[in-house]
């Protein structure tokens, strides 16, 4: 936490400021107090937001979900089939370009999703998997019409190449959310916290060895929430992101 006297970081158990030397034994609750109230201000503010999509779900359903498809669906599938068009009909170059512009721009709708749209990762799986069905079956229905092709892949190994295609944007999309929820949730919410790990923390630490102090089992509880807040998350883009890309490139690379 910060001193509240010379505004310098200071550990959250200093009873003195070991910059200014100011007491500390007065202030600091106030100041847990605090954080412990901004904390609950976050959790109340992400519930309104949530509890306010489900009103206009529920007052508009029509307008709401016309709305979702368009924005999330609609726009990123039209987006995937101009960079499909350019590549590989207007250009003819590398399809290189194109997978790239498959994860790049799934990646940005999945993070507008939860920064924007306020979806979590359910929603995000629903909307990745619409996107990358609507946008893979238009590029094959593009491909066929231009070169006079069946629309439908036809042997196993075209099938699996679309399979492998459309589930590089699915993953890519996902990704996107994961990385909203961690740069808006996990966070901010990890170097806002107070004072006082969770309950479950605390179990955590002592399981890893009883016999130390209260403060140090309280310095060890915080670090095991910090890592659950956002190495969980941020493990969860790496591998998404790692998906998407391994299957997006490897039928053009081999």
């Amino acid at each position: 936490m910060e001193c509240p006297f010379c505004a310098e970081t200071i550990k959250d158990e200093a009873i003195a400021c070991k910059h200014c030397s100011r007491d500390l034994r007065v202030v600091r609750p106030i100041l847990l107090e605090i954080q412990d109230i901004v904390a609950d201000l976050d959790r109340l503010r992400q519930e309104l937001d949530r509890v306010n999509v489900r009103l206009e779900r529920h007052k508009r359903p029509i307008s709401y979900f016309a709305s979702l498809i368009l924005l999330y669906v609609v726009v990123p599938s039209v987006l995937l089939v101009f960079a499909h068009i350019l590549v590989t009909i207007v250009l003819d170059v590398s399809q290189i370009g194109l997978r790239l512009a498959s994860v790049i721009v799934p990646v940005l709708f999945g993070f507008a999703s939860f920064r924007v749209g306020k979806f979590g990762v359910t929603g995000a799986l629903v909307l990745g998997v619409a996107t990358a069905a609507l946008s893979v079956s238009a590029m094959l229905t593009v491909t066929g019409l231009h070169d006079h092709v069946p629309i439908l892949p036809g042997p196993w190994v075209e099938w699996r190449e679309v399979l492998e295609y459309s589930s590089s944007i699915f993953l890519a999309f996902v990704s996107g959310n994961i990385l909203g929820l961690v740069v808006f949730y996990a966070l901010p919410k990890t170097l806002a916290q107070g004072g006082r790990p969770n309950a479950a923390a605390y179990r955590i630490a002592r399981l890893l060895g009883q016999h130390v102090g209260e403060e140090q089992l309280r310095r060890r509880a915080r670090l095991i929430q910090d890592l659950i807040q956002t190495v969980g998350p941020l493990a969860g883009v790496a591998v998404t992101v790692f998906g998407s890309l391994y299957a997006g490139f490897k039928g053009i690379l081999g």
